[in-house]
């Protein structure tokens, strides 16, 4: 950050912000949304955007689910409204992998996210002021259960298929297991059944960081002054999650023990003359503070680290058991995050239940963020799946 510059409370999407591609669908008006933690929601907001155009008999749908950060926006240039092009963009469209000549794509903001959907940072039905530290947790089954009730409002009843990443790929499974018979196919890529500990340990180590960020206030900071937010904690969150995106060899490739502002120390060291890495560091940090919340950060951290598929399922085999659409699982070779080995243990799971599935690997050094970068290797396996599965 550069002197003078004065960072928002929250990047959070405001009711009054330019729209964008966003459509917004509300539900709960008339009956309350409970969720896993038996709390209950009412009028809420899902914001979503589609590509392509659904066939007459509502067969062609394909559900796209985000990861942590992401939102919406999977498609698109950057345009008032969407500040950064779509997360998928080089996937989605005519004759792209996921061809939106032939199908009809919807990818929605999860609940408890910050850009459109309700969340923290939206206006709370009773009152109008945020949500804030009033929002309950929610987890993967509840963003899924969620995005259920939009399938009415488009004229789904069927996805053809859902693919997602990271995050996204835990809705895909648990749509495939609470929802059997509204999914046809899926794609769950760099993801898990369960997260593991070390994952739950990174998730907290980055929550310390916000809650311990004075200017968090107990998730009650929306009426602060500009600047005053808790964009230091957040900051800090980002850099230990952008960490376990990338790996050791594209750290040490791109940054070696390069350290910045050399020609201001001379040949002198001071405590905090920062490395290249760092500074790498703190610009992902800050840029995500300019478009994020700092408690749907939390919110939704700690719903992928609560996710079990097995939970209140007797174990985990019962509940794959329940999986029985066609599944293309897709692992990273240089993922430290969600290591490859849990994506083919979704294929075994299912194997042995008798689900037909398949595991493909992406050659990459880029670690858990090859999904939205290597999409030479994801186009052919996902549009060839997808073909398939539309003709079958």
């Amino acid at each position: 950050m550069t002197d003078g510059d004065v960072l928002p409370v929250t990047g959070a999407w405001q009711p009054g912000d330019p729209a964008g591609r966003r459509k917004f669908f509300t539900f709960a008006s008339d009956r309350r949304f409970a969720v896993e933690g038996g709390r209950t929601l009412s009028d809420v907001t899902i914001a979503y955007e589609t590509w392509g155009e659904l066939d007459p008999d509502g067969s062609n749908a394909v559900l796209l689910c985000h990861a942590w950060t992401g939102d919406s926006h999977a498609a698109g240039r950057a345009e008032r409204g969407h500040e950064a092009p779509g997360w998928w963009h080089d996937m989605i469209g005519p004759g792209r992998p996921i061809d939106t000549d032939r199908f009809f794509v919807v990818c929605a903001n999860v609940l408890g996210g910050c850009q459109g959907s309700t969340g923290p940072a939206s206006p709370h039905p009773a009152d109008g002021r945020q949500y804030g530290s009033r929002f309950p947790v929610v987890t993967i089954r509840d963003m899924v259960r969620a995005q259920a009730r939009l399938m009415p409002h488009l004229g789904v009843e069927r996805w053809h298929a859902v693919v997602g990443g990271s995050m996204g790929g835990m809705q895909v499974l648990e749509w495939a297991i609470t929802y059997p018979r509204r999914v046809r196919s899926i794609v769950p890529i760099a993801t898990c059944m369960q997260a593991t500990a070390q994952q739950i340990a990174w998730g907290a180590i980055g929550r310390r960081a916000i809650r311990l960020d004075p200017r968090w206030r107990g998730g009650d900071y929306y009426d602060a002054d500009p600047g005053d937010g808790p964009w230091e904690g957040l900051e800090i969150a980002r850099q230990v999650a952008q960490v376990t995106f990338r790996s050791d060899n594209v750290f040490t490739d791109r940054f070696g023990r390069e350290l910045a502002d050399r020609s201001a120390y001379g040949d002198t060291f001071d405590l905090w003359q920062r490395f290249e890495v760092e500074r790498y560091l703190e610009y992902h940090g800050i840029k995500l503070v300019r478009r994020f919340d700092a408690n749907s950060y939390l919110l939704i951290g700690k719903a992928m680290d609560l996710h079990d598929v097995a939970r209140n399922r007797g174990s985990l085999l019962a509940a794959m058991r329940r999986v029985s659409a066609p599944t293309l699982s897709i692992g990273i070779s240089s993922d430290m995050l969600y290591p490859p080995y849990q994506q083919r243990q979704i294929v075994d799971v299912l194997d042995s239940v008798g689900t037909p599935s398949r595991y493909v690997e992406v050659d990459s050094p880029h670690g858990h963020d090859a999904f939205l970068i290597n999409l030479d290797q994801l186009a052919d396996p996902i549009s060839t799946f997808l073909e398939r599965a539309f003709t079958s």
